[in-house]
This record gives structure tokens, sequence and C-alpha cells, in this order.
């Protein structure tokens, strides 16, 4: 894994996204777009996964998915990729939820990992190739 184009995440960050059940954006808060480099008309409507890594292996979104899916909270380290071909790693909490008419809805808050976690997330994500 490259450290090329890294964004080192503000310790002061807080990235916060929602999607609907398919996984699509319908809210994303200001730090999201300003480390990602997208316009909030970008991302809104879009799959979440627009800003996900080629580093990171299919199997961590696949358990992130069965976990929020069965009504609980996931959380892990996560590379995502920016719009101009950078990156930048999170440490992501996403909680299931529901909207008022019952529809499922899934909240992402992610905050800035320490360099261990980000170490251990590189060598176990390559073990999940």
């Amino acid at each position: 894994m490259s450290i090329d184009n890294e964004i080192i995440m503000p310790k002061e960050m807080i990235i916060v996204s929602e999607t609907d059940e398919k996984g699509n954006i319908i809210f994303a808060n200001d730090d999201f777009c300003k480390i990602a480099g997208y316009d909030i008309s970008e991302l809104l409507g879009n799959p979440h996964n627009i800003v996900r890594h080629q580093d990171m292996p299919k199997l961590a979104f696949e358990d992130l998915w069965k976990t929020i899916k069965n009504g609980n909270v996931w959380k892990g380290i996560v590379k995502n990729k920016t719009k101009n071909g950078g990156f930048y790693w999170v440490r992501a909490t996403v909680y299931p939820s529901q909207d008022p008419s019952g529809k499922s809805r899934y909240i992402s808050v992610r905050i800035k990992p320490t360099k261990k976690e980000i170490s251990d997330a590189i060598k176990l994500y390559s073990t999940l190739k």
C-alpha cells in the first residue's frame, strides 16, 4: 500500500454522512466534502463507495453491510480515496437508523485514526486480498 498522495485527516475533523438503504448518500457534512474533494452536489444521490479506495478488501465492506443490516454498529479503520487521486484513513463508526417512515438509513461518523490503528489495518488488509 503506497503512501503517495496521503492526506492526513486533521484531529479536529469529524466526517459525517448518511445513506439510504441502498448505500446512496443522502447527507454529507462539510468536512466530508473538504477531505474527499467533492462538492456536495457530486456526493448526494451517489453510492457511498464513490470514496472506496481500491486497497480496501471487499471482505471489510461485506462485514460492514452484514453488521449494520442486522441492526448492529460497525467499527473499523478505512482507507478512502479522494476525487483527485489522493487518499485518507479514517476510524469509522457506522450506525443503523430509520427515517420517519421506517425505511433503513445508515449514519457514518469518521474521525482520525492513530498511526498504530493504520499500521494494524494495513497488516490485516494485506491478508484479506
